[in-house]
């Protein structure tokens, strides 16, 4: 295995993803996150939404499982979760807001990922991984040839290969890859698909760990300027310009290539739709639609630090200026005033031979405010004749319901349509609950508005009568978090 008994003994001790297989609540965090964070890959959403959601299920376990059984509240349980002991989710307030978000930590994904495993495969491929194998050692071997006619041998020899299977495919001799080879191929390939799309959280992690390295380097620099500069900030891509950031943006430039998405739905929708393959995973449908929305969000995050590390150096370098500027200014001032008194002594100034001290007693303490006095002896109670069975017929809109089921539509799909929404879950609280569905903000999806567009909307109210109203097109679509 490669590591040593120390070594173990410290990642059973301090490693997040352990402590959280051994955590008392450990069904719930694996289920609860790894539903929300990893199969509906969510990377950033709110406090508030998040609370909701884990209430719902607190409330359906206990219901399931005596009550009881999970006493706390969803909000202490989420406190504890990103609690810095365990750190199983990561607390920050993102720019511009006041709320406090969540995201889960690449441990939490490596826990999941984990447990997912342990249960017994069916099928279990290996020619596909031994290809793969071989294909990277040819890569690597010949990538890094400096031989030029090595290189062109090696080319002459795939060529060669690529001449003899058009020739046999022309003579007629096609051969077909059986459906073991093509589930051997695509169990891989899906694996493979969504360990990547892990990944996208470590890295942005990184990112944020060498932010971390180089403030602390330049908080503790003890050189000159410009030594900082050529040693750290040469540029203003010295994240990007790190090997993770080299491999994350190489990558990034693949993945945003028109001709290279539109060739890899094109495959991806034929492998789908195979029948060798029998129940193919939904998740691969719109897996490079999650690969760009995670790659985007560690964009953000590289562009957002390089801009932090620009700022934070530009503020040290200022408050530096300043008071170089303010001490020069004093000299010449100074200057200016004993230059017409010949040679004098220089003398200076001092505010004080001694601190001044305040002690707290000295203080004076808290003087409560006079208390009116109310005198109600003249009350007279009114007559009035109020139907009181109005207070009983308020209805309230349940937003964190109607927010699931955009949700849970937008899972296969990039946008709906209001209009289709209301197909599958029909309005039931009339008007009330149309601008709630208006009224909706969520991180997992944006809300447009077409006002060029007009749409009609019915629904039946409590007393049997049909209503309708007139309205902007309404389009809920995936959206990305900064």
């Amino acid at each position: 295995m490669g590591v040593e008994f120390d070594q173990l003994d410290a990642l059973r001790r301090h490693h997040p993803a352990w402590r959280l297989l051994c955590a008392d609540n450990a069904p719930l965090l694996l289920y609860f996150l790894g539903t929300v964070f990893v199969t509906e890959n969510v990377r950033s959403i709110s406090a508030t939404a998040l609370v909701a959601r884990l209430d719902d299920e607190l409330y359906e376990l206990n219901r399931r499982l005596g009550e009881g059984s999970y006493p706390r509240s969803a909000r202490a349980y989420l406190d504890e979760w990103a609690s810095a002991s365990n750190g199983w989710l990561r607390k920050y307030y993102p720019s511009g807001s006041d709320e406090a978000h969540f995201d889960a930590t690449p441990d939490v994904e490596k826990a999941v990922g984990w447990v997912a495993g342990l249960p017994g495969r069916a099928f279990v491929g290996t020619e596909s991984r031994l290809n793969t194998v071989f294909e990277l050692l040819r890569q690597m071997v010949y990538g890094a040839e400096s031989d030029p006619e090595a290189r062109i041998a090696e080319l002459e020899r795939r060529r060669q290969e690529i001449d003899t299977e058009i020739a046999r495919v022309r003579a007629g001799d096609l051969r077909i890859m059986d459906p073991t080879g093509l589930r051997d191929r695509y169990q891989q390939l899906s694996t493979t698909a969504r360990d990547l799309l892990s990944d996208f959280r470590e890295v942005e992690r990184n990112f944020r760990g060498l932010d971390r390295q180089l403030r602390e380097q330049i908080a503790g620099w003890g050189g000159t300027k410009g030594e900082l500069l050529d040693d750290v900030l040469g540029s203003r891509t010295s994240i990007a310009d790190s090997d993770q950031g080299r491999s994350f943006h190489a990558f990034y430039d693949f993945l945003l290539s028109q001709e290279r998405q539109d060739r890899f739905v094109e495959l991806l929708d034929r492998v789908q739709s195979m029948p060798e393959l029998g129940t193919a995973d939904p998740r691969m449908r719109h897996i490079h639609h999650d690969w760009l929305a995670a790659g985007e969000r560690t964009q953000a995050t590289v562009r957002l630090l390089s801009e932090q590390l620009r700022r934070f150096l530009d503020d040290q370098v200022w408050l530096e200026n300043r008071r170089v500027i303010d001490l020069l200014r004093g000299i010449e001032a100074t200057a200016l005033r004993l230059r017409d008194h010949g040679q004098v002594a220089v003398r200076f100034e001092m505010d004080g031979a001694a601190p001044v001290v305040v002690l707290p007693m000295e203080r004076p303490l808290y003087r409560p405010s006079a208390r009116a006095a109310i005198d109600s002896t003249d009350v007279v109670l009114g007559e009035a004749d109020v139907d009181t069975s109005l207070l009983f017929t308020q209805v309230h809109v349940d937003r964190e319901r109607l927010a699931r089921g955009v949700r849970q539509a937008l899972q296969s799909r990039d946008q709906v349509a209001l209009t289709e929404l209301l197909v599958t879950h029909p309005v039931e609280q009339g008007l009330a609950e149309l601008v709630g569905y208006l009224s909706l903000e969520d991180a997992g999806f944006d809300v447009t508005f077409d006002e060029a567009v007009r749409t009609r909307v019915g629904w039946v109210d409590a007393a049997g009568v049909e209503r309708a109203a007139t309205m902007p097109a309404v389009t809920f679509s995936r959206g990305v978090s900064p």
